[in-house]
């Protein structure tokens, strides 16, 4: 299976029920929100993204907030907003769909296997290079699926990337060396996870070994709980291991960047 085929294994093992509609959830927080636009190497040239900050804050701590195959939706623009709000981070969001939202698991499947994969890594690259031109000291990343896969991905490809925290997702080996990661790294995982492939307990198994290989500096965290358990609206969401899960990763981005 190449890296371009990604898209097609995780859509092939997702049925039409697996997840819900993506739906919003709201907050009511102080912070700034701003569509801005960043440089980026991708041949699609500079990436449209969501810039998100606390009004008061003076952190130095950038963390970029990957999606999951849907898109650039309001979900995943509201839950980084609560990440940056709960860790007083500097987070931006890139849109590497550039303007593309799917709303059913057929059109999610049909974005993420068509996305540019080492496309995505320079906005990713970008994306980083934003926020320390704001004043970031050190740039995380986390992402959840597809932004999972990515996350590990530019651990291990994106030297302006200082510390990454994925979740539920596996870059296949086309893409990059896991083993070859530098910098500190949290994983998440769902023991109840079935998309073999990409983010199953057998699938985190061999990532184990890659890393341990490696000497890479890592934490890996399983769950009883399924794909997508920090999908607000989804029907995989688990509330007490989300809130967990997203803890340990804000805690970790304190400590590392």
């Amino acid at each position: 299976m190449t890296m371009l085929g990604i898209g097609a294994r995780v859509s092939t093992a997702i049925n039409t029920s697996f997840f819900a509609k993506p739906l919003a959830f709201t907050r009511t927080m102080s912070m700034l929100v701003e569509s801005v636009k960043f440089a980026s190497e991708n041949a699609k040239g500079e990436c449209p993204a969501v810039f998100v900050k606390g009004k008061d804050s003076v952190s130095t701590q950038g963390l970029v907030v990957l999606q999951e195959w849907w898109g650039m939706n309001q979900q995943i623009q509201d839950e980084a907003k609560e990440i940056a709000e709960k860790g007083d981070f500097l987070a931006l969001v890139p849109d590497l769909y550039r303007g593309k939202v799917a709303t059913d698991n057929e059109a999610a499947g049909h974005l993420m296997n068509n996305l540019d994969w080492p496309g995505a890594i320079q906005d990713i690259k970008g994306a980083a290079k934003y926020l320390l031109s704001k004043g970031c000291t050190k740039v995380g990343v986390t992402g959840f699926c597809m932004g999972g896969a990515l996350s590990l991905a530019s651990a291990a490809l994106v030297p302006e990337i200082s510390a990454s925290a994925p979740f539920y997702g596996i870059p296949g080996e086309a893409l990059c060396d896991v083993s070859k990661i530098k910098i500190p790294l949290q994983c998440h995982f769902g023991e109840l996870d079935t998309l073999v492939g990409f983010s199953s307990p057998k699938d985190v198994e061999a990532l184990k070994g890659k890393l341990e290989a490696g000497g890479v500096n890592f934490e890996l965290h399983m769950y009883q709980a399924d794909h997508a358990f920090t999908h607000k609206g989804g029907a995989n969401y688990n509330q007490e291991v989300s809130e967990l899960a997203l803890q340990r990763m804000i805690d970790f981005m304190k400590k590392n960047l």
